[in-house]
C-alpha cells in the first residue's frame, strides 16, 4: 500500500494536469465523488453528520484489523468529491497514521482558491472528524 505522502503526491500530479482551469478542476472533484462506495441508508442519521459543513456530509468509521475503514456520502457532488479525496489518502490506515498525517495536498493543489472559504471550513471539519474517529479508535485499542 502506498504511503500517505505517496497518495498525496499522486493527487497533486492529477490536479497539476488540469493547470489553472478552475472549471475543469471543480468538474474533476465532482467526478471523483462518484468513486465513493455505497453508503448504508440506515447510517444517514444526525449523529453521523459532520458539523461545520454547509452541505450534508455523513461519515462513519469501523476498525478492521487495526486499520480504520471510513465510509462517507454527501448531498452535493462537489462535497462528495472532497470527502472522497480525504478517504483516498486516509482510508485503511492505522489510527496513529491518521492522527499524525500532514495533509499537505490541500495547499499544494490550491484547494482554498478552488472551493472558496465556506467549503474550506467544511473541508477542515471533515479532516477534524476523521482525526477524532482515529483518536477514539486508538484509545479503544490502547484500553
Amino acid at each position: 500500500m502506498s504511503s500517505i505522502q505517496e497518495v498525496q503526491d499522486e493527487i497533486v500530479s492529477e490536479f497539476e494536469i488540469l493547470g489553472d482551469d478552475k472549471e475543469s478542476t471543480i468538474y474533476y472533484i465532482m467526478e471523483i465523488g462518484g468513486s465513493l462506495e455505497e453508503f448504508p441508508e440506515n447510517e444517514r442519521i444526525e449523529e453521523n453528520t459532520i458539523k461545520g459543513c454547509q452541505s450534508k456530509v455523513w461519515l462513519i468509521a469501523n476498525e478492521e484489523s487495526g486499520k480504520i475503514h471510513f465510509q462517507a456520502d454527501s448531498n452535493t457532488d462537489i462535497t462528495k468529491g472532497l470527502i472522497s479525496l480525504l478517504l483516498r489518502v486516509l482510508n485503511y490506515r492505522s489510527p496513529e497514521e491518521i492522527i499524525k498525517a500532514d495533509l499537505n495536498f490541500v495547499e499544494r493543489i490550491g484547494m482554498g482558491s478552488i472551493i472558496g472559504s465556506q467549503r474550506s471550513n467544511g473541508f477542515a471539519s471533515m479532516i477534524k472528524q476523521i482525526k477524532l474517529y482515529a483518536l477514539a479508535i486508538q484509545s479503544k485499542q490502547n484500553a
